[in-house]
């Protein structure tokens, strides 16, 4: 009986991946390589540099969705070899049944008018060149210059319609915000218009009226597929006369990873009670303000009650060091002294993943309340400099660092030794 076989040393397909002489040598990074390797070796090599990507769950920056149900799974990996570019009947029947959603004025065997994009991007360059082509033509009808295009957004919409306006040449009139309103202002938008301008550009959530017939362009998409499951009633869409084209994007509340299909109502019911939860359970806490409003994309915007000491951003970075990625940014201009922390609830966000949340959030705190704030002082300068202020803040060695950090740290371990900490968090959300 035969009970091993022999091979050469020279044979590497038979050694374990990290055996082979593949994991010794590094390969180049901007190159391709001069010799080739096998297949689970490159696996291997480059499964191993995606660990060190963040937990796309554990990101509650994005808007994008990053958990979908195994039957979506193996759908998307029996269409990955298909170009759908050349397909006309699966965007058709997106765009019809976007329409409907939307309201559109169809008639029973109408079609809608509409394209699958990549994303929110192409979406608005499509819809804003179409704007500006539409508007050239109406104002060469009518003999008048058509070279100074502009469009009216608020300063809280995202950068592709910067891009826009720098790739296509046209004007960008941003409203600018207020610390006590944080949405496109409907009165400033309209004395901004003017007949120079091919359309308004406002974020779903923000409404505008007025007497200027100009044409709207909603950007809905992290929007369109909230708000006609949970506000039904909140008419954004194609039923207002002057709202003339949408953008929507599947791949964030619409459920899906980006480039296919679509939600619906009792997902979003979850989102909002997990934003509710996340919400209750900072107001608890009694460090924060809430900024964001109950109604709208399932998120919580707070920011710190006093950042005198320690700030948004801090509190954002050491999050990290539990796994969660919560951004910290300032507002648009003019509210750009409002400092925010901002939390997307998706749908593979959890209640039990907002309490532990709260609870990692109360930790980071407590941690920073130990810590020594920021040091400033006043030097009085001699001479013409005498009477200015000058911040100074004092860098420590490495090594008083490290001994600090060790002495607050290991403070902080003697404490939760001494107190059930498991409790003391909970009875916190309760």
């Amino acid at each position: 009986m035969v009970l091993s076989n022999t091979f050469s040393k020279s044979d590497d397909s038979i050694h374990s991946t990290f055996a082979s002489r593949y994991v010794r040598t590094a390969l180049p990074r901007f190159k391709m390589p001069e010799n080739s390797i096998p297949k689970e070796a490159a696996f291997q090599i480059i499964n191993d540099e995606l660990m060190l990507d963040g937990n796309p769950r554990l990101n509650l920056a994005s808007f994008v969705t990053t958990w979908m149900e195994p039957e979506c799974d193996k759908l998307i990996m029996a269409s990955v070899n298909k170009n759908y570019v050349d397909m006309d009947e699966y965007p058709n029947r997106c765009v019809n049944m976007i329409a409907h959603l939307f309201n559109a004025p169809l008639g029973e065997a109408e079609a809608a008018v509409g394209v699958g994009t990549v994303g929110s991007s192409e979406a608005i360059m499509l819809a804003g060149l179409a704007f500006k082509r539409k508007w050239q033509n109406k104002m060469k009808a009518e003999g008048k210059p058509y070279d100074k295009p502009n469009i009216v957004t608020g300063a809280n919409v995202q950068v592709c319609w910067e891009k826009f306006a720098r790739y296509f040449e046209v004007e960008l009139k941003e409203v600018k915000l207020r610390e006590d309103y944080l949405v496109m202002d409907p009165v400033k938008a309209v004395e901004m218009v003017d007949e120079n301008t091919i359309c308004v550009a406002a974020i779903l959530g923000s409404t505008l009226n007025g007497e200027w017939d100009t044409p709207i362009h909603v950007d809905a998409a992290s929007g369109g597929f909230i708000a006609p499951f949970l506000y039904p009633e909140l008419e954004w869409d194609f039923r207002l006369p002057l709202v003339k084209s949408i953008n929507v994007s599947g791949h964030k509340y619409g459920l899906v990873y980006a480039g296919i299909g679509w939600g619906y109502k009792n997902v979003m019911e979850n989102c909002r009670e997990n934003m509710l939860v996340l919400k209750a359970g900072l107001e608890k806490t009694g460090r924060f303000n809430i900024v964001s409003k109950d109604n709208g994309v399932p998120l919580v915007a707070f920011s710190l009650k006093n950042n005198s000491c320690h700030d948004e951003f801090e509190v954002s970075d050491y999050l990290r060091r539990f796994g969660w990625i919560v951004p910290a940014y300032t507002m648009p201009p003019d509210a750009q002294n409002v400092t925010v922390l901002r939390v997307v609830i998706r749908e593979d966000f959890s209640r039990t993943l907002a309490e532990r949340l709260v609870i990692d959030i109360q930790k980071v705190l407590h941690e920073l309340d130990t810590l020594p704030a920021k040091i400033t002082a006043k030097i009085a300068l001699n001479g013409e400099n005498a009477d200015k202020n000058v911040t100074v803040v004092t860098k420590k060695s490495a090594i008083e660092t490290q001994r600090e950090i060790t002495t607050v740290w290991r403070k902080f371990v003697m404490e939760k030794k001494k107190m059930n900490g498991c409790k003391i968090e909970w009875t916190a959300l309760r």
